[in-house]
């Protein structure tokens, strides 16, 4: 047996608790307070062991929900584009996220010069590829990119396909548009048109339906459904619209309807996600969802990680 100070006691009492015991008792009142309290130490690990055990069964029967609907919860390194992209897989490990969608430009970071973009040699991608590997993430999708000619389109198709990009989120020229649909064909890598608010040109589904027409079987949209939010039209309207030609989402709630709403934790917002994640499931969409949560940029991992936490209980549940 471990004897216990006084000293000892109080410390560790205050870790669990947040109190400062004071003891000038005699030796058998010492230790007749130290079996109370004791006690109540016990009972309090017993409860964080519960709910740890609860915690990891929920987010386990989540995952196992997502992936026989086929959905990846993953993020936009843009959420994080104040920091280094190690820092920024370390900040999405934080929030149990595991899928990545990079963006064009963001300092690498973990001991690699440069910044992250399809015109890193190939060095560089195998460099970027193990700092994945050593932080226990996957890269599944890369973008918003636009390529300026018929060569940069052809050269990012080629570095998607190197680094195991699943997709490309683009907003492309409708000149380039027959090109695109070939690459996808000859790498069989998925392009997703995503939508800004308008005036930008995908703003309305109905665009990205009439530039997909005709084309590749791997092109679709990026359904980004707080800029439709921003920009007055339905989040489940323009899903069911894209029925079937959705490749991925920048998923996000705001607090409000208007052009200058901002980012809220999912679930507190106007997006009506849950009824977004049900015609989800109704269309059988798989693919992933990209949080991108753009406000409170120094210290979004809280808010983050509860949106996390609302999408999987969403998950859950249908």
């Amino acid at each position: 047996m471990v004897l216990m100070s006084q000293d000892d006691f109080t410390r560790v009492y205050g870790i669990f608790f947040g109190q400062n015991l004071h003891f000038s008792l005699k030796p058998t009142t010492f230790n007749h307070q130290k079996n109370i309290y004791m006690k109540k130490l016990r009972n309090a690990l017993m409860l964080a062991c519960g709910l740890a055990v609860a915690l990891f069964a929920n987010s386990a029967a989540a995952q196992a929900r997502a992936d026989a609907l086929g959905w990846k919860l993953g993020a936009q390194a843009w959420t994080f584009n104040h920091f280094t992209l190690a820092e920024a897989l370390d900040k999405m490990d934080s929030c149990g996220i595991q899928y990545v969608e990079a963006f064009p430009g963001q300092v690498i970071g973990g001991g690699i010069e440069g910044k992250f973009d399809y015109h890193m040699s190939p060095d560089k991608q195998e460099q970027v590829k193990a700092l994945f590997k050593k932080k226990r993430k996957t890269l599944i999708a890369f973008g918003v990119v636009v390529p300026n000619s018929d060569a940069e389109w052809r050269m990012l198709f080629d570095f998607a396909n190197r680094m195991g990009i699943q997709s490309i989120t683009s907003e492309p020229k409708t000149e380039d548009l027959d090109l695109i649909s070939s690459l996808c064909d000859q790498y069989q890598i998925k392009l997703a048109i995503h939508d800004h608010p308008k005036p930008s040109h995908y703003w309305n589904p109905d665009i990205v339906l009439e530039a997909i027409k005709g084309r590749s079987k791997y092109m679709g949209a990026c359904a980004d459904i707080g800029h439709w939010v921003r920009s007055g039209l339905d989040p489940v309207e323009c899903i069911k619209k894209l029925n079937g030609h959705i490749v991925s989402l920048h998923f996000k709630d705001l607090n409000d309807k208007s052009a200058d709403s901002h980012d809220v934790i999912w679930g507190t917002g106007v997006c009506q996600m849950p009824k977004v994640m049900e015609t989800l499931k109704a269309q059988k969409f798989k693919g992933l969802f990209s949080a991108e949560y753009e406000y409170n940029w120094d210290n979004s991992v809280p808010d983050v990680k509860a949106s996390a936490a609302f999408w999987r209980t969403i998950v859950s549940n249908l």
